[in-house]
């Protein structure tokens, strides 16, 4: 196993037994719904024992975590069902705290059963809950490996297609026109039905930016269609229709408005067809229509399960990564959780990032990011207004943990000594891990800033979010005034981040929180539910902070006590 210590395979005999239990569900279960079916997992030991195999219906296969808490692991039913039975059948390495809970939408889950004192074993447990996604949450280890399923059965009874179901995602799209340009590469309408809100669907820039246009899907089969879900870009309809259709030839109109506002809008609608359309007569201004989503809700067509939403923490959660910093005075950055960035920096800052020459540990407890007045031959920036110089003038240190630790939800709190004076930008931020994962590029990938200081506002700190539809300088964001310098002491900076919300503090003070529904009823997307890395540097300049000035002190250093992730 990759170098990892073997654990032996059930005997034959206690495998016939086991599966003899799992063949013949308990009294008054109903039919095994699980088999077979998408399934998910924090981790896999390796490629072997994937999540699947827990599914699978194989007793000779099984799924194994890393070994570590917490884990989970979760099965898409693909439609509502009203769950009355699960089976575990562990390996060994079982778990001795868990639990069950079950879900309509990945997101908001219920309990259907709890124990801190797992036995192993095959455990037949009956459960009582409705829901299209069951979870297994692992919270603590029985053995010193991780966690390891033959088979995770759920069993009940399907709820007859009568559950409000996601009609639209993957679903064949056509449009009047479409955009493909260096303002909107490949915005076709497949964009506007994969649930990925940093996408869209746009009509072209050519000879779509005219009324009426259009955007329809294909359910594959009638359905019944009970919600619609529209998140516009800036470029939306004031007026438009939605209509359904048999054939896609002749529309019926089931909603109509001349006073579309935009954002998101959620649509209760009555209708039965196989196609449906957004037919716009009025735009917003004086480009095209564009939707980041187009979502139908009903039952019926011919759907494909989205991928489900990883599952929310608890706060405060169990600490899952940290860096505490505790290293010899002298040495660098723990190569196994850190990577430098090196080069000059972006926003038209002025130094140059050094391979850790600007980051040692001081040997007390901490990591000290340095800022300092350092010539780069070689090295080109803008125009440094004190020497007049493009060669660049300072150094400092960036830092990220991407390809060592990335992670979607938690609390992420870091104790942080800021720098401060003229022309220093010191940040604790995220970035999501599709910059590099798929070449996404920014802000599509989100950017989450727990904490921002810019030098010539010695009082203040900040959170802002970035994405699509807001960013830079319009990024979604709050100050907090902190009544004294920032520098002059250790601050304790965090959020709290799940699906539907995120919080940020400042040594427990929450002064700003972030509503899903609201932002993306008022701002745009939520563009957050997918893995992020973590960031910390000591920037020189930008066109935030502005330059190093008469009045800048260098060195500056940016001092950490530690960095500690929560899940």
């Amino acid at each position: 196993m990759s170098g990892r210590l073997q654990r032996g395979r059930l005997p034959l005999i206690v495998a016939a037994m086991v599966a003899a239990a799992l063949i013949t569900p308990a009294h008054a279960a109903g039919p095994l719904l699980s088999q077979g079916r998408p399934v998910t997992a924090s981790t896999s030991e390796n490629a072997v024992f994937t999540a699947a195999a827990a599914v699978d219906g194989d007793l000779g296969t099984r799924w194994s975590s890393e070994f570590r808490d917490p884990q989970w692991i979760q099965i898409d039913l693909g439609s509502s069902a009203r769950v009355d039975q699960v089976t575990l059948a562990w390996e060994t390495a079982h778990g001795k705290a868990f639990s069950l809970k079950i879900s309509p939408d990945g997101n908001t889950w219920h309990d259907l059963h709890s124990t801190t004192t797992g036995p192993g074993g095959t455990q037949t447990l009956a459960v009582n809950g409705t829901g299209r996604y069951v979870r297994l949450d692992l919270t603590e280890r029985a053995t010193q490996w991780g966690y390891s399923l033959w088979e995770f059965q759920v069993f009940g009874t399907r709820d007859g297609g009568n559950a409000e179901t996601l009609l639209s995602y993957g679903r064949q799209g056509a449009a009047s026109t479409s955009q493909d340009d260096v303002n909107c590469g490949q915005c076709v309408p497949a964009k506007a039905f994969d649930r990925d809100p940093a996408t869209r669907w746009a009509t072209s820039s050519t000879t779509g930016w005219v009324d009426p246009g259009w955007i329809s899907v294909d359910l594959g089969a009638p359905a019944t269609i009970s919600k619609v879900v529209l998140q516009w870009d800036p470029a939306y309809a004031t007026a438009y229709e939605l209509e359904v259709s048999d054939d896609n030839a002749n529309w019926r109109e089931i909603y109509a408005t001349t006073t579309g506002r935009g954002f998101k809008e959620t649509l209760t609608v009555s209708g039965t067809g196989r196609y449906v359309r957004m037919f716009g007569t009025a735009r917003s201004n004086g480009y095209g229509y564009s939707l980041w989503e187009f979502q139908v809700y009903g039952t019926g067509g011919n759907p494909t399960p989205a991928p489900p939403l990883p599952p929310n923490p608890a706060f405060p959660g169990r600490l899952v990564w940290s860096d505490e910093f505790n290293a010899p005075a002298g040495t660098g950055p723990d190569a196994a959780k850190w990577q430098p960035e090196i080069g000059p920096g972006v926003n038209n800052e002025l130094q140059y990032y050094t391979n850790n020459n600007n980051a040692r540990h001081d040997g007390n407890g901490n990591l000290v990011l340095q800022a300092r007045r350092e010539v780069t031959p070689g090295g080109a920036c803008p125009v440094d207004p004190v020497s007049g110089s493009t060669t660049c003038q300072y150094t400092s240190a960036r830092l990220n943990t991407y390809g060592k630790f990335t992670f979607t939800y938690g609390r992420v709190e870091a104790r942080i000594k800021v720098s401060s004076t003229q022309g220093l930008w010191p940040a604790f931020w995220m970035l999501g891990a599709d910059f590099f994962d798929k070449r996404t590029p920014w802000p599509a990938c989100g950017e989450i800033d727990i904490m921002e200081h810019v030098g010539k506002e010695p009082n203040r700190v900040y959170s802002t979010l970035h994405a699509p539809q807001y960013f830079g300088a319009g990024g979604h964001g709050s100050p907090l005034e902190l009544g004294q310098p920032a520098s002059s002491a250790f601050r304790t900076f965090a959020v709290e981040w799940d699906s539907s919300h995120m919080t940020f503090s400042v040594d427990g003070n929450r002064f700003f929180t972030v509503d899903r529904n609201e932002l993306e009823t008022t701002r745009g997307p939520w563009v957050y539910d997918h893995p992020f890395f973590l960031i910390i540097n000591n920037a020189v300049g930008g066109d935030w902070p502005g330059p190093p000035g008469a009045g800048t002190q260098l060195p500056q250093d940016m001092v950490l006590d530690y960095v500690r992730v929560y899940q």
